[in-house]
């Protein structure tokens, strides 16, 4: 049997350089509805926002780890992403880490650990809407350092004329607080033009805390009959999946879930 011990060994080799460890799980289908009303997390008291990713129909720029990112967060500054996964941090130019913008982070759900590292830049309202629109560019949502990163951190040739949206993905965000959890909880809600809906809870700690806010957070999701999705959809794939699928036409609707209606809130998340 292996010991505590071994396992906090393992875990903290497995993050090793990362700034914060983002823990997550994803909610069953059939369990979101309860779990939403669990939380009291409706669209009165959410932050909502609208994600547009770009890639080619065969998803060539996902498959070699690179996930080219759009945000447009309502009531707040609209930002871009590129996110390389996985990475080694020792393998990463120190001039990336004094870059604004740029994190290394470690997604940790229960089967695994993925580093990644990420560059941010904010972009003009109504930009991303004008380039989804195929009005202007997918390269205009670019800063220059950001296209610098993308070369050297995944070295490969990359036509941003062949890139398509897909998208965008209707979310709602919430960060709130619970008894039974001592670590600050994110839900992020996601919803696709064909009503699916997908649910992803996390929490963010230190590096330090990785293996026990590991143990206490799932065991927290068990304690509230949530059960472990085993399909682990992590909802990027998810959602690329479905809007590649769609554009090489072989999108198969079913009936789908539906996103939240505006409710009265039973809890007030505290926003961070």
């Amino acid at each position: 049997m292996r010991s505590k011990g071994s396992a906090r060994g393992r875990v903290a080799r497995l993050v090793a350089g990362a700034g914060t460890v983002e823990i997550k799980a994803t909610i069953p289908q059939k369990q979101i509805k309860s779990g939403l009303a669990r939380f009291g997390l409706s669209e009165s008291n959410t932050e909502q926002r609208f994600i547009y990713f770009f890639d080619t129909p065969d998803l060539s720029l996902f498959r070699a780890g690179v996930i080219a990112r759009a945000r447009r967060i309502v009531g707040q500054q609209h930002d871009t992403t590129i996110k390389i996964r996985p990475v080694q941090p020792e393998n990463v130019p120190a001039k990336w880490h004094e870059e604004r913008g740029f994190k290394i982070e470690a997604d940790a759900s229960e089967r695994s650990v993925v580093r990644s590292a990420s560059l941010t830049k904010a972009v003009a309202k109504g930009l991303i809407k004008r380039v989804g629109a195929g009005n202007e560019p997918m390269k205009s949502l670019l800063h220059e350092r950001q296209e610098l990163f993308l070369l050297e951190m995944a070295p490969g040739r990359y036509d941003f004329a062949k890139l398509v949206v897909l998208g965008p993905i209707e979310a709602w965000r919430w960060k709130f607080v619970d008894p039974g959890l001592p670590w600050p909880i994110t839900a992020e809600l996601w919803k696709r033009e064909d009503g699916a809906i997908i649910l992803e809870v996390s929490t963010k700690t230190p590096v330090a805390q990785a293996a026990a806010a590991g143990a206490g957070f799932f065991a927290f999701l068990r304690e509230l009959g949530a059960k472990r999705d085993n399909l682990q959809e992590a909802k990027t794939r998810w959602a690329l999946d479905y809007y590649a699928s769609k554009l090489r036409g072989g999108i198969k609707r079913k009936r789908p879930l539906r996103a939240p209606k505006k409710g009265r809130v039973r809890r007030n998340p505290s926003k961070k």
